[in-house]
């Protein structure tokens, strides 16, 4: 029976794909992994975007407080963080370097400013991660501290890096899906408070990271298929266990608010470079997606932050196309890069994702100005020329933002002035690679050079 249903399934979905076909041409270039551009025609005002989410500035303004609470703790248990005084935030660093490397090899000059955000390299996990699995352990300690006595409204939430806080952690688990950052974030924070940490690795997930989270003390259950199948097995094993937290990078509401608070930090830092983002001077920003959560919380507190002002794209592999299909065909999470084809398997780990999340792409949808894909050959060649221009090292899955400005610069041309695109900005949102091992960085910009 379960062999007819699933049959009856792929017939259906066969049947949809076809009919799309006729209306979204550009399924057939996803399918043949064609470098592909597509703008989101259903975008609308920030404000009514905004709206249909169902989150608030009050919603991320709590994320940002929850944060500012837990500073002196992370100050503690995180001596890296104690130079932002427990902040754990990245660097806008320029890359006029890269810029003129990338006007030739694109064969146009992308005008305006072009800048690196280096979430990359982000205290505690070196990813854009950072920001969302951390805020969701913490969210997680602080609802159980209070609970169980070891903290008051009023407390420093230092007294939580104590042996008194950690054993009364030891009691409850965190559980998390990963192809490898995210799982790293949850597995370093939480094992530092004293929880207990599982998490479920995709077989795309590296062994280094796998690893890392061994030695930090976190349990890592191995599969030989996809992040999808990792992530289900994950929630499956955490229902009905009273002391487990699964955070599911799919549908987490905690996560995407950990990632929004990063929109007010990044108009902070614009107003401290002296640059100005209004009408006259957009703001263009590239974000590497797998399923979503990240860019898409991102992508939310800068619309909160800058509002009709700023211009988000999400880049993705050619084999993992899969939050660029999900909005394209309309299907979000009921359609995956499988089926139409694609193998999910690519250089970038990160974002080796075939089923996007559906509640990101929802949220979402009206708020994206479009979509592009990269193969696995760009990913190195750019990973390649960041270190050599910049001598910053990003992981393949970071190298997706990097070519953002180059590739959509036809689409923006008909959208934007002359005297717009002369005075925009462009940030390109590193995503990884501060924490990759000096052996895993030969060899991917050997391959990068070949």
């Amino acid at each position: 029976m379960l062999f007819l249903s699933l049959s009856h399934e792929n017939t259906i979905m066969t049947t949809t794909i076809a009919m799309l076909r006729e209306t979204r041409p550009l399924l057939d270039d996803l399918a043949a992994m064609k470098e592909t551009v597509w703008c989101n025609p259903d975008i609308t005002s920030a404000a009514e975007g905004l709206h249909y989410s169902g989150l608030t500035r009050r919603d991320v303004q709590g994320a940002e407080q929850r944060l500012a609470r837990f500073a002196p703790c992370l100050k503690q248990l995180f001596p890296q963080t104690a130079a932002a005084d427990g902040m754990i935030e990245s660097e806008l660093v320029a890359i006029s370097a890269l810029k003129a490397t990338l006007d030739q090899k694109y064969g146009h000059t992308v005008p305006g400013r072009v800048m690196l955000k280096k979430d990359s390299h982000l205290p505690i996990a070196g990813s854009v991660k950072a920001r969302g699995g951390i805020y969701e352990v913490l969210t997680w300690a602080e609802h159980l501290a209070f609970r169980t006595g070891l903290l008051n409204p009023h407390d420093d939430y230092s007294k939580l890096d104590s042996d008194v806080a950690r054993q009364c952690f030891s009691d409850y688990e965190i559980a998390v899906g990963s192809t490898g950052n995210l799982g790293l974030s949850i597995g370093l924070m939480g094992k530092k408070l004293g929880f207990r940490v599982t998490v479920h690795m995709s077989a795309d997930a590296k062994a280094w990271k796998k690893n890392l989270l061994r030695e930090c003390g976190a349990s890592v259950i191995e599969y030989q298929d996809d992040y999808s199948v990792a992530v289900s097995h994950g929630r499956e094993a955490a229902k009905n266990h009273e002391h487990t937290l699964f955070v599911d990078d799919e549908h987490s509401r905690t996560l995407f608010l950990g990632y929004a608070v990063a929109g007010e930090r990044l108009k902070k830092q614009c107003d401290e470079q002296g640059i100005i983002v209004d009408h006259d001077h957009p703001l263009f920003v590239y974000l590497p997606c797998g399923v979503g959560g990240a860019p898409g919380g991102i992508s939310f507190g800068l619309k909160l932050a800058f509002g009709d002002n700023v211009h988000c794209f999400f880049a993705e592999p050619t084999h993992s196309p899969c939050m660029f299909l999900g909005v394209y065909s309309g299907l979000h999470d009921q359609i995956s890069v499988q089926d139409i084809g694609l193998d999910n398997h690519t250089v970038a780990d990160g974002l080796a994702v075939g089923r996007a999340s559906g509640f990101v792409g929802k949220t979402m949808a009206r708020l994206i100005s479009g979509y592009y894909t990269q193969s696995d050959e760009t990913l190195l060649a750019l990973l390649g020329d960041v270190w050599r221009d910049e001598n910053i090292f990003l992981e393949p899955s970071a190298a997706a933002s990097v070519s953002g400005p180059w590739v959509t610069a036809a689409e923006s041309a008909k959208s934007f002035s002359a005297q717009q695109l002369a005075g925009a900005t462009h940030i390109l949102w590193a995503t990884g690679g501060g924490m990759v091992p000096q052996t895993e960085r030969e060899a991917l910009l050997s391959s990068a050079s070949q």
